[in-house]
């Protein structure tokens, strides 16, 4: 299951986790974000130990999304080391989100 972050604990999420980072700025009222949830929760299961998957809820945690300056929804952001390192607009395809963690090695 992927978790969901708030603003408070957006900074500590990143800083603890050994592996990239997606991060799945999103909104209850959109349908693309409802339709790509089961999607990205069987990924944080298939990822587990390559890839962290969580969500940001852009209504209810309006500091971090603003802070990335997340124009649209859903807007998932690879993070490693703390930094973006990949941006993407839009709900991504299974195969994309398979591939993320080695876009993060390099």
């Amino acid at each position: 299951m992927f978790k969901e972050i708030t603003d408070s604990d957006f900074s500590g999420t990143l800083s603890k986790a050994a592996v990239p980072v997606l991060v799945a700025f999103w909104a209850h009222w959109r349908g693309s974000c409802r339709a790509g949830a089961p999607v990205l929760e069987e990924l944080a299961t298939e990822c587990a130990g390559k890839l962290k998957i969580h969500k940001l809820n852009v209504d209810d945690n309006p500091s971090i999304p603003e802070k990335f300056q997340i124009r649209s929804i859903p807007t998932p952001i690879l993070f490693k080391d703390s930094e973006p390192v990949e941006r993407i607009t839009g709900a991504l395809p299974k195969s994309q989100i398979q591939s993320l963690p080695n876009k993060a090695r390099g």
